[in-house]
């Protein structure tokens, strides 16, 4: 049973009172009229003045809004009439006009098309479509005004990607839990960029649920994750998606912003894409690419979008990644067709997958990108927008007793406010549990920290982790992360820090104790090179975060292996010896990471060290924290013997 919280009467009494600036009230759907099979697909986008879902009489038709059958696109007349050939497994749909709203569903997804899918899907586990038989006579859209204008909020979330009943409670108290507690007043969509669960399509429906309790209208993107994976081929891949959300591919705009989501995972590519992962005696699996159809489709689509409105495209794979450069199906094939479509709009770009947060500015360019997409510097601003389970829900539990999982490039589990004034917009990194003002951490280099790195990194990638095995060192043997010694000094220690929403235009600079500024250099400049990696490139912080899962080692005696370590992925069991996260998991890279030199010459005793980051936008950001310089590291331990005391 849902919590009181998440039912639907419980946002239409919040609404109400004015909690939510959407209206959640306008309950529907897509209005299908039964009769003659059709030769095309027909009907009418009206003005829905009774609010019933229906078209009718004396209801006005509405002029000039898109509607596809996912390959052409036209508008509607003065009356709102179109009409679009038909394919026997399709989703027709509109294009949501700014100033209006569709219906949506009683979890708050919109309604916006007809799922048409003439055999229905294969035997699939999840179900996927069922026989729709024959297009219905006419296919009305209702929509009603919603004068939202030129200024609004969207949040965007990466990878939620729960595998179980237990990682969809740690969505609740994370998600649902800032949703139910933040104001909503300007937010007008929250946009799920993919692997919205893991695996087990079962899961969604208690997602929507909680996900409901925003009262916000949602928009999903299609990840890998989200797949029917006993599809026999990429046409039924998405279908169990696309009855639970909506198409897989679509666009909607609100006030100067054309959104666009796209489907880049195929699968299987198996026998489709010449790489050796798609080999076709292999194991099924999927690759970064977009369909013809899809981008005859985005072609068609943005044909009728005036070039000076402002293009948010959204996909699951990034188009490219710092994080994985140069790996192959995590980044999209064919990247050039798709730029060459987008041209010289103003456009943004916002993706999930690599369960990283990553600024990638026009003009930046990693090596490997050339050489997987074929493109090399990229020509928009893009953002890999983290995630939500960060490192797949793994490591200790924080304040809230919720895993840490402190993502790859070492930014915490958060989500993106993204501000749009026209066709101008802002984005913001906000950590769960933190404020829009919390925007970095900082940690010490030292050569006390760089022999533990060695050390730590070396037994991550000469183990299978998790290990039965005694790691070397864990966060023990680090110390006081926040005391340097004059050795320590002298031989080179720096501060690190972690901009989680850092770009190649921020700026950042540390000071001690007040006095004058020392400038840090970001540790990728992003011009072509690869990935500057090891103990002077990682962030202490995070690693130290990721160095000691002791989650590994619980277990109860009532329990047995039912409370053994925990479980991640399809199941796989996380238990053994208290030592780090998987060797590809550890922040020993960040595109993210600032470095400052320290003085060889500083006192002993106590400092104050302040860090001041500005962003591309001219908002400045601090973080203060005290630390100390001392002679030799002092036993931290109880030093007395117990005799001394009687």
């Amino acid at each position: 049973m849902p919590h009181p919280a998440f039912t639907l009467a419980a946002i239409l009494a919040l609404a109400a009172t004015g909690s939510y600036a959407k209206d959640p009230s306008y309950i529907g759907s897509v209005h299908v009229v039964r009769g003659a099979p059709a030769d095309a697909a027909r009907g009418t986008v009206f003005l829905d003045a009774n609010r019933n879902s229906e078209l009718d009489a004396g209801e006005a038709g509405i002029a000039g809004v898109m509607v596809s059958n996912g390959r052409e696109v036209v508008v509607t007349d003065a009356a709102g009439a179109y009409t679009l050939p038909v394919y026997d497994d399709m989703n027709l749909f509109i294009t949501k006009p700014a100033g209006y709203a569709t219906p949506v569903d009683a979890d708050l997804v919109p309604q916006f098309n007809y799922l048409h899918k003439v055999a229905g899907s294969p035997d699939l586990r999840f179900g996927g479509i069922d026989p729709t038989g024959p297009l219905p006579q006419a296919i009305n859209f209702p929509l009603i005004r919603d004068p939202v204008g030129d200024r609004f909020r969207c949040l965007v979330f990466g990878d939620t990607q729960p595998y179980t009943n237990r990682e969809v409670s740690y969505v609740r108290d994370t998600v649902g839990k800032m949703l139910v507690n933040r104001n909503h007043d300007s937010t007008e969509c929250l946009i799920f960029e993919g692997d919205i669960v893991g695996d087990d399509l079962s899961l969604y429906g208690r997602f929507k649920k909680i996900v409901s309790a925003g009262g916000v209208p949602q928009y999903y993107v299609a990840g890998n994750h989200d797949l029917d994976f006993d599809a026999p081929d990429d046409a039924h891949s998405f279908d169990t998606f696309r009855r639970e959300w909506g198409p897989e591919y679509y666009s909607f705009d609100i006030g100067q912003v054309h959104f666009v989501v796209l489907d880049d995972v195929r699968y299987p590519c198996n026998g489709v894409d010449d790489h050796a992962f798609c080999d076709p005696a292999g194991e099924p699996a999927y690759n970064g690419v977009i369909h013809g159809r899809q981008l005859d489709w985005l072609r068609n689509d943005l044909a009728h979008v005036p070039e000076d409105k402002l293009l948010v495209v959204n996909a699951h794979i990034p188009f490219a990644s710092y994080a994985d450069a140069t790996t192959q199906k995590r980044q999209v094939d064919n990247l050039a067709d798709l730029y060459a479509i987008i041209g010289d709009r103003p456009s943004l770009g916002l993706f999930g997958h690599t369960h990283t947060t990553e600024q990638i500015m026009p003009g930046e360019h990693f090596h490997g990108w050339q050489e997987i997409t074929g493109v090399g510097p990229a020509p928009f601003h893009q953002i890999v927008t983290g995630s939500v389970a960060g490192s797949w829900w793994a490591g200790d539990l924080n304040d809230q007793g919720i895993p840490h999982a402190t993502q790859r490039l070492g930014a915490p589990r958060g989500y993106y406010v993204i501000d749009f004034d026209g066709t101008a917009y802002t984005d913001t990194y906000v950590a769960f549990g933190g404020t829009e003002e919390d925007q970095m951490h900082a940690s010490f280099n030292t050569p006390r920290f760089r022999r533990w790195a060695e050390t730590l990194f070396f037994y991550a990638d000469t183990h299978e982790i998790p290990a039965d095995t005694l790691p070397p060192v864990t966060v023990a043997d680090l110390g006081d992360m926040n005391m340097l010694t004059l050795d320590d000094l002298e031989g080179g220690s720096w501060v690190a820090v972690n901009v989680w929403n850092g770009s190649k235009e921020s700026r950042g600079s540390v000071s001690i104790d007040g006095g004058e500024a020392i400038q840090a250099a970001r540790t990728q400049p992003g011009e072509g090179e690869g990935w500057l990696e090891g103990p002077e490139y990682a962030d202490p912080l995070a690693l130290a975060k990721q160095s000691t899962n002791a989650r590994l080692a619980v277990r109860s005696e009532e329990g047995k292996d039912a409370t053994a370590g925990f479980t991640t992925w399809r199941g796989g069991a996380w238990e053994g010896a208290p030592g780090p996260f998987k060797p590809w998991m550890l922040t020993r890279k960040s595109s993210h990471l600032w470095r400052a030199d320290l003085p060889k010459s500083l006192p002993i005793g106590p400092h104050v060290l302040e860090v001041t980051t500005v962003d591309r936008y001219g908002r400045s950001f601090r973080h203060v924290q005290p630390f100390e310089v001392v002679e030799t590291l002092p036993e931290m331990g109880w030093r007395w013997a117990p005799e001394e005391f009687e």
